[in-house]
Order: structure tokens, then sequence, then C-alpha cells
């Protein structure tokens, strides 16, 4: 923890890690990956196979979010249906979809994953705040086909055990970073999917140069997603520009009356 007043980040993490504790009671991890074991998790979906796919056809692949809530900017929408939203993006051509699930802080619920997936029949990534490879095997028995680690979140060696979960489990990890030094953990924990956040994780301020300075640090073969401060098609011509091939786009399009006309509109340029 800094010193002084708590950033979001620290406040939601140490949330995070009571809420840890009680969902450990209530599923030991034995029996958790028990579960998943004997098959009663849905079928995966190619997280990241479908952004390649997407990305290969020359069309941007966008990660369409379903988010009720933020911390920063409050309640982002009222009228909150999962599946309805899921509908209209797999229609307006998502490559896949993001799905907030932290419920004091965003507003999301782990029910919706399941009714994201079957709603759209695209992969889901769980957005949440992964702090312990539990929630990895968790995520993957809720439904996810993707989890997000946050570098700012997560030590080397927890860093390095999550993404060794998630290659166990068969899912695809998003690695968000949104700073040199993460992005170079990143690298070094061998993360092949990494998300460059332009809104600064403590401050919650959004910068789009963020991604086109980091993006020239990324060797080939890691495959980019510009995260946050996407409201145009004019943002993802220039993120692609730079490198990025895959777009996760959320406050903008949950705004829109019609989230999926307004992601037909980005698609569409």
């Amino acid at each position: 923890m800094s010193e002084g007043r708590a950033t979001i980040l620290e406040t939601i993490l140490a949330h995070k890690d009571e809420e840890l504790a009680v969902r450990r009671a209530e599923l030991p991890e034995a029996e958790l990956r028990a579960r998943i074991a004997a098959e009663t998790a849905p079928e995966l979906r190619d997280f990241k196979g479908a952004l390649v796919e997407r990305a290969a056809a020359g069309v941007p692949a966008v990660i369409a979010e379903i988010k009720r809530a933020s911390p920063s900017a409050g309640e982002i929408r009222t009228e909150f249906d999962p599946a309805w939203l899921a509908g209209r993006y797999a229609v307006a051509g998502a490559a896949a979809l993001s799905v907030l699930t932290d419920r004091d802080f965003f507003g999301g619920d782990d029910a919706h994953l399941a009714q994201v997936r079957a709603a759209s029949g695209l992969p889901a990534l769980r957005k949440d705040f992964t702090i312990d490879p539990y929630q990895v095997s968790e995520a993957r028995l809720l439904g996810a086909d993707c989890v997000l680690l946050i570098v700012a979140a997560l030590d080397d060696n927890t860093l390095t055990a999550c993404l060794q979960r998630a290659r166990e489990e068969g899912m695809a990890a998003l690695v968000e970073v949104h700073e040199a030094a993460e992005l170079d953990r990143a690298l070094a924990a061998g993360a092949d999917l990494i998300g460059i956040n332009n809104r600064d994780l403590n401050t919650f301020q959004t910068r789009l140069e963020t991604g086109l300075e980091l993006a020239e640090r990324v060797p080939d073969g890691v495959m980019l997603v510009a995260e946050s401060g996407i409201h145009a098609r004019t943002d993802i011509d220039r993120l692609a520009a730079a490198g990025f091939t895959a777009f996760l786009v959320g406050e903008s399009l949950m705004r829109a009356d019609d989230p999926g006309a307004a992601l037909a509109a980005l698609l569409a340029g």
C-alpha cells in the first residue's frame, strides 16, 4: 500500500483478498478442480483464436465489453441486460466479449458469464481482479474462456503461477500492463496476449498515447490488445498502425442507446 489514502486499485485488491478467502472456504480448491476434471465446466471456446481469425481477415478484432458501472464513472448503464447486450454485440460483429464479474465495484455478477456465452456463441473473458491461481480455475468453472491478469496487481511469482494455471485449464490469459516496467515483467513471464491499458489504474485517467508508446517495445509473436479510451474508428486505425490487432471497447459502447448499433458503426468506419 502507498502512504496516505489508498488508491482505487489498492482498495479493490484489499477487498478482493477478503472475497477470495470467503470463496475458498465455500468451495475448497481441491473440490473446485475436481469439478472441472469431471467436465462440469462449459466447453471452452478459442478466445485468442477468434481474435487472430478476425485480424487475419483484415477486420478489427473487437472485444466488446459488458459493464454496468465502474469506480471512476459510477453507473454507466441503468438498463442492464447482459444476455441482450451479448446478442446485439454478436450480431454487430464482435470477435469476443469481456464480462465484468466484480460485484462491489463494477456491478457485475458471476452469473453474467453463462448468460453472455449462451446468448452470443462467442468466447468470453472474465474481467475481474485475479490475485491467485484459484480464481483462474474458478473462472474456468464459471465458463470463462480467457482470464484477465493485471500485472500491477501481481508479483512475479503469482503472475507466473496464474499463467501456468490458465494453460493447465486450456484458457487464454490476457495479461494487462499500463507502463514499461509492467510490460517487461509480462514478457519475462511468457505472456503472448498482452493488453495495454491506456487507463492508469491508480488514477483511472485515460491517455491513448500510453499504448502507442509501449507498443514499440513489444516483440513479434506477441498479440497486442488495446484497452480503454477507444471511442471512434480513428482511434482503432491509429492503434492498428502502431501494431495493435485487437481492441477492447467498453464504456463508449455501453453508454449508447443500442450498443450493438454503436459497435457496427465503429467497425464500419
